[in-house]
């Protein structure tokens, strides 16, 4: 029997899949987004997708799992966000984690959030959440990761945390080590097939024109920002973030064989890792984007779920 897990703050399922990748069932899961619920619906038909609030959800209605994982609102902790921390509403649902851990009692809490966590607020938020964790009898393991140091081309830095009821475990637990980049982007975009028209600027338009003689190299990828353009280094893609679903010139642009084009959805998608199955339904392109930039890189928290698996085998714990 697998080890059973319950997903919150779930979007469109990136840690849940990452996890039922390792060989985990996914029993029940929450999120409140309605676009974001439609994807995970369309993926994960047989999951229980709770709707609501999570501040409305009665922790004994959930069925019983193994491991909790989360990767809870950040915009209260990040650079690019209002950094209110704990202040913000949105900061303080990390508190609606642990209301559910202290009844469902989890072996194991994954969390996942921004690079900022630990530095917000001179470490003090850092330090709440793990007080919050120890007072409750877990034994904390975390790393700052990028994923292009574990084979992904993509800057992407994020905060895991991964919190054990069992010292042995914990003990033994090992986040994957860093190795080289034999990935390009373009091992993932296929430059070669011409994407949806909507994707290409116009030719005629102003804003192709003047972007035409920055846009020169195909190796590389490319974003607008607040210091202009900007130019991928070494075949790594920028961040993906959910600010592409508010601001459609926050999408990066590459030069294909018919044109210059900002990636789609589908792209953001294999950039992030998902497989080629996993797919969008019928939501607006502008909630596609937000999504891929809310969600995780799915090979590195496979392998954090692999070996959190391969401890719990270990030690005699698994189901």
């Amino acid at each position: 029997m697998k080890n059973k897990v319950c997903g919150l703050f779930a979007g469109i399922g990136g840690i849940d899949l990452a996890f039922q990748q390792a060989g985990f069932e996914v029993v029940w899961a929450n999120e409140f987004d309605k676009d974001a619920c439609k994807t995970y619906k369309h993926n994960f038909p047989y999951t229980i997708l709770s709707e609501s609030d999570i501040r409305e959800v009665d922790a004994d209605d959930i069925p019983d799992f193994d491991v909790l994982v989360a990767g809870f609102p950040c915009q209260s902790f990040s650079i690019c966000g209002n950094k209110k921390g704990f202040a913000d509403e949105r900061g303080n649902l990390f508190f609606e984690i642990m209301r559910i851990a202290d009844v469902k009692k989890p072996k194991i809490i994954f969390l996942e959030n921004v690079a900022n966590l630990t530095e917000h607020d001179n470490g003090k938020t850092f330090n709440r959440i793990h007080n919050e964790l120890s007072e409750r009898d877990y034994y904390i393991r975390y790393v700052i990761a990028d994923a292009c140091n574990y084979g992904i081309p993509q800057h992407r830095t994020r905060t895991y945390i991964v919190a054990f009821n069992d010292y042995e475990i914990c003990n033994c637990f090992c986040f994957p080590e860093e190795r080289p980049l034999h990935k390009h982007i373009f091992d993932i975009i296929d430059r070669s097939v011409k994407a949806d028209y909507k994707f290409y600027l116009s030719e005629n338009s102003v804003q192709c024109q003047k972007i035409k003689a920055v846009i020169t190299d195909k190796n590389q990828i490319y974003r607008f920002s607040d210091y202009g353009i900007q130019k991928s280094n070494c075949g790594i893609s920028f961040t993906l973030k959910a600010n592409m679903g508010t601001w459609y010139n926050r999408v990066p642009i590459i030069r294909d064989d018919f044109g210059i084009r900002t990636i789609t959805p589908e792209e953001c998608l294999a950039l992030q890792g998902f497989p080629q199955n996993f797919g969008f339904p019928d939501i607006p392109i502008k909630s596609m984007y937000k999504q891929c930039g809310n969600t995780v890189v799915i090979p590195f928290v496979r392998e954090i779920a692999h070996n959190i698996k391969m401890q719990l085998k270990y030690t005699g714990k698994v189901k």
